[in-house]
C-alpha cells in the first residue's frame, strides 16, 4: 500500500496516478470521494477524469470507502483512491457518520490489510498551516492529521509530494515518474 501525501496542487494526484498506471496497464480502479457541491468542484472532478485512460473504472465512495475499497480490490489489479481529505472532511460534515470517524478509519485499515492487490491512497496534509479561527476548522485539521498518521502507520511506502517533486519518506525509493 503507497500513501502518497502533500499540500493543495503539489502533485500529489498525478504522482498517485503514475504510480498506479505503473502497477497495472488493465483493470485499473479510482475511487473517487469528492462531492462536488459547485461548479468549480465539479470542473476539477472533470479535469481528474479526464486525466484518466478508458483502462480506469471510477466508483464513488464519498462515506463508504472501506467497502469500496474492498469491492475495488476483489476486481481490479490496482486501487487508486483520491482523496481521503475529501473523504474525511464528509464523515466530519454527516450527523451520522461524524461521531464513527474512528471506526471508519479502522475499517478502511482493515480493508486495505486483507487487499489482493496494490492500493494507492492520495491525502492533503493539512498540519503545516497556522492554527484555523473556528472550532470546525480546527476540529477537521486534528482529524485529518489522526487519519494521516494512522494510514501512514500501516503504509508499506509513504510519499510526499512538495513542489510536484515525489519525496519518498518511508518504503521503497522509486524513481521519479
Amino acid at each position: 500500500m503507497t500513501f502518497v501525501v502533500g499540500g493543495c496542487r503539489s502533485g500529489k494526484s498525478g504522482h498517485a496516478q503514475k504510480v498506479a498506471e505503473a502497477a497495472s496497464s488493465t483493470r485499473r480502479v479510482y475511487i473517487a470521494t469528492c462531492i462536488p457541491h459547485d461548479e468549480e468542484m465539479e470542473e476539477r472532478v472533470a479535469r481528474h477524469r479526464n486525466d484518466r485512460d478508458g483502462n480506469w473504472r471510477t466508483v464513488e465512495a464519498p462515506i463508504e470507502l472501506p467497502d469500496a475499497v474492498t469491492a475495488a480490490a476483489e476486481n481490479g489489479n490496482v486501487v487508486l483512491v483520491d482523496c481521503l481529505t475529501l473523504w474525511t472532511t464528509n464523515l466530519l460534515l454527516s450527523p451520522e457518520a461524524s461521531p464513527h470517524i474512528n471506526r471508519y478509519t479502522e475499517r478502511l485499515i482493515d480493508a486495505l490489510d486483507r487487499s489482493g492487490c496494490p492500493v494507492i491512497l492520495v491525502s492533503n496534509e493539512v498540519g503545516a498551516g497556522i492554527v484555523p479561527e473556528n472550532r470546525l476548522a480546527r476540529l477537521f485539521r486534528d482529524v485529518m492529521g489522526t487519519v494521516n498518521q494512522r494510514i501512514a502507520a500501516v503504509a508499506d511506502e509513504v510519499i510526499w509530494t512538495v513542489a510536484g517533486i515525489p519525496v519518498t519518506i518511508k518504503g521503497e525509493k522509486r524513481p521519479s515518474a
